[in-house]
This record gives C-alpha cells, sequence and structure tokens, in this order.
C-alpha cells in the first residue's frame, strides 16, 4: 500500500458546499488533496492558499479530470511546495547563551570546549564542540533524540486508544509535510515539531496514528482524528501559524 502522505501545512478544506467536495489523488507519491466544482464551462485549475482546486463540467468523468491533474503533474507538486514555504523559517546563529523553543518553553545552549559531545543539564544543551564543529548539527542531532523520545511515547499513547500495536517511528526533514504513514514502514514525524508546543505536535501524530486503520482522509478518518484529538481543527490552524517561525540551525 502507497504511504499516505498529507500537507499539513495549510488549513482542512473549507465546508462550504460551493467550495466543492474535497477529493484525494496520489502524484508522485504524495496524496495530494483537491476540490472539485462542477458546473464549470471548462476544465479548469488554480493553486492558491487554499490548495489545488478544480473546476470542471457537470458530466466531464472523473478519470478525465484526474488525468488532467497528472498531465500537469510538475506544475502542481511545484506550486504546492511553494505554497507551503512562501514564508521561510528563520536561520539562528547558535552560540553560548543562545536561545531554542522546545516543546512551548525555551531552553539555553551553553558552548564548551570538547570532543563533539552533548549534554543535557534541566533546560540547557550543552555543546562541548571541537573550535571547527558546526554548532548546528551538534544541536540538531541532540534535539533529534529529544524529539524521538518524546514523539514515540506520544505515539504510544495514541496507538493504544485506538487498540493497535505501536508502529516504528522515524523522524523526518521533509519541506512540505509534517508528518506520513505506511502499513510498510510505519510512521514519520518531522523533528522540527519539537520546537512548538507539545499540543501541536500531538495532533501531528494523532493524525498519523489515524492512518493505521484509514489509509486515506474519508470522513472515517477524521472521525478518528476527532476521536484521538477532539481539537484537531484548533492545533492545525495554530501549526500554519507558527510554521514560518521555526528556527533553522
Amino acid at each position: 500500500m502507497h504511504s499516505a502522505q498529507r500537507d499539513l501545512f495549510r488549513l482542512p478544506p473549507a465546508d462550504s458546499p460551493a467550495a466543492g467536495k474535497t477529493r484525494h489523488l496520489l502524484i508522485g507519491g504524495r496524496l495530494i488533496d483537491y476540490r472539485l466544482r462542477t458546473g464549470a464551462r471548462r476544465l479548469s485549475m488554480t493553486i492558491d492558499d487554499r490548495g489545488l482546486r478544480l473546476g470542471a463540467p457537470a458530466r466531464l468523468p472523473r478519470a478525465e479530470i484526474e488525468a488532467f491533474v497528472i498531465q500537469h503533474r510538475d506544475w502542481v507538486l511545484k506550486k504546492l511546495d511553494e505554497l507551503a514555504t512562501r514564508t521561510q523559517p528563520r536561520h539562528l546563529r547558535l552560540a553560548d547563551g543562545a536561545r531554542l523553543p522546545l516543546l512551548g518553553d525555551e531552553i539555553t545552549v551553553r558552548v564548551l570546549p570538547g570532543a563533539n559531545r552533548i549534554r543535557w543539564i534541566a533546560q540547557t544543551l550543552v555543546l562541548e564542540a571541537r573550535p571547527a564543529a558546526d554548532l548546528g548539527l551538534l544541536a540538531t542531532r541532540a534535539l533529534k533524540h529529544r524529539a524521538l523520545e518524546h514523539f514515540g511515547a506520544r505515539l504510544a499513547h495514541y496507538s493504544a486508544q485506538l487498540a493497535q500495536p505501536v508502529p516504528p517511528l522515524g523522524l523526518s526533514a521533509a519541506r512540505t509535510r509534517w508528518g506520513s504513514c505506511s502499513h510498510a514502514s510505519g510512521i514519520r514525524i518531522h523533528w522540527r515539531l519539537i520546537h512548538l508546543p507539545p499540543h501541536i505536535g500531538d495532533y501531528v501524530v494523532a493524525h498519523e496514528t489515524a492512518h493505521l486503520i484509514e489509509m486515506n482522509h474519508s470522513p472515517r478518518f477524521w472521525r478518528l482524528v476527532e476521536q484521538l484529538y477532539p481539537d484537531w481543527r484548533n492545533a492545525r490552524s495554530q501549526l500554519k501559524a507558527c510554521a514560518a517561525s521555526l528556527p533553522i540551525l
């Protein structure tokens, strides 16, 4: 089965009937949402802050509509990626005394001479670094380790709620997706979520955990998400707002 992958930078589609029905199409290994509005004079395609939207004549077969999208797949994927990264996260120069966001709080970075080792002392990340060390890489290594611990515990929590075995957990650095799920390889969560408040990461983990049962974005899938994380709409909105402020190390 293909991995279920969803762009989590955008808000979920509006429920307005005029906006059209939400459908899904696999393009280049990515599950892409689109809104289809029938009754248009001709077949058209638009990508804006609301995502991918199609207009089509009422009796045009869905296969023909989706073939049109696939025919323009390179343009579609490029525009969706541009939409997701329109506001780039900020670069942060690491030095002794720098502050980093971590799970809704802040930690202090201490840089000491050493052999490129990492230590945590309460809310302080200690980088024992050689003179020419890449401090960003050292800090990233420490944050990824913390991310695996934290999101692993949250994945076990939500898997238990669905009476599912805990799947393998990996970290990603995808440009346009916060998480993905595959029956073959397990769940992957973007490691940068470790910078955000815990409830936002919880939404992403719950979203991907729901894919263990529903490998789609059907109404039944969203009912599972609602069961696992009732306030998912608010968390998703906050995720979109926070994405532009994540630090780049």
